[in-house]
């Protein structure tokens, strides 16, 4: 009678087959999220090239730039007076291929009006960066005291509104967006290709929206926002839903409390996309706050210098990848 051996794995070599396995896998994961990152990042720039291609368009028929929000009310304090509210991303929309959602908008209404609760709360994807996180619905804009306004869609970026002496919330700005601003590019001074019109803000860090300042309403921090000090409650008026000012990138520190939200933020790793005035898209390092004396880093200087479009600074041409 023929016994046939019978053939198979022992337990020790089952475990070193598994911890083989493992190392792989472990090499193999970060290389696919390293990917992944570089995919969302070229994704995101070219959000941003397809906004300053609207941007160069709308003046083309515009005569001038979008306003960084529309405001027909005399100015108080922009939070209370933005009526009707409508800011540039709403005002690209012809120039960004949704020309049918600019067409259901009715922008003689307020953005809170329900004539116009469908439109605000459809998701525009170039708006959102592929590396940011957000709610996968519409999510609530309230007031100051956490009374619903309206429902809408969140936004990855922000227009810069100026330097840090320019506030999100001011009747001007020394940037190229502000409220009711009609800039030219020939207004810009400082040189199209060192000017930021749009960076990336995370909606993760501050939930801002592509329709514009709602009035009444205030932007609430992210819940993946790490600036400290955390002060509970904290919120920006309407106009930092979609405006931001050059003072910093990816703030880790803010000692006025603001927790960085009416600056610049992205889920990249070292710094954040923006968008110049000569529609070209750079990567800019972190700036992730002033001196501990309150004064601003060299970084911080240089960084404020590329948000003003008349200040007239010099920016070292090797600071701007």
């Amino acid at each position: 009678m023929k016994v046939h051996a019978r053939h198979g794995f022992s337990l020790i070599e089952l475990l070193i087959v598994i911890a083989l396995l493992a190392v792989v896998v472990g090499l193999l994961v970060p290389a696919v999220q390293k990917a992944r990152e570089v995919a969302n990042g070229n994704a995101c720039q070219n959000n941003l090239r397809q906004i300053g291609l609207a941007m160069h368009h709308y003046q083309d028929g515009q005569g001038c730039l979008p306003a960084g929000y529309v405001a027909s009310l005399p100015y108080v304090d922009g939070a209370s007076d933005t009526s009707p509210g409508w800011a540039w991303p709403a005002l690209i929309l012809p120039y960004m291929e949704q020309g049918n959602l600019a067409d259901s908008i009715d922008f003689s209404l307020p953005i809170a009006d329900p004539k116009n609760g469908l439109a605000v709360k459809t998701f525009v994807k170039a708006y959102l960066c592929p590396s940011d996180v957000w709610f996968e619905d519409p999510f609530t804009i309230t007031d100051a005291f956490s009374t619903p306004i309206c429902s809408v869609a969140p936004m990855s970026y922000a227009a810069c509104c100026g330097n840090d002496n320019s506030d999100t919330t001011g009747a001007s700005g020394n940037g190229v967006f502000y409220r009711n601003s009609h800039v030219r590019l020939t207004d810009i001074s400082d040189g199209t290709s060192a000017t930021i019109m749009v960076g990336e803000r995370a909606w993760s860090c501050a939930n801002g929206i592509w329709a514009g300042a709602i009035t009444g309403g205030v932007m609430a921090r992210g819940k993946m926002n790490p600036c400290l000090p955390i002060v509970p409650g904290a919120s920006f008026p309407a106009p930092t839903l979609v405006l931001s000012h050059a003072h910093l990138n990816n703030a880790q520190f803010d000692a006025d409390g603001s927790a960085g939200m009416d600056d610049f933020s992205s889920r990249h790793a070292g710094g954040s996309n923006f968008l110049f005035a000569d529609g070209s898209v750079h990567f800019i390092r972190n700036v992730p706050a002033d001196n501990p004396d309150g004064s601003y880093t060299p970084e911080g200087v240089i960084f404020q210098a590329l948000g003003t479009r008349a200040g007239g600074e010099v920016v070292p041409p090797d600071w701007i990848n």
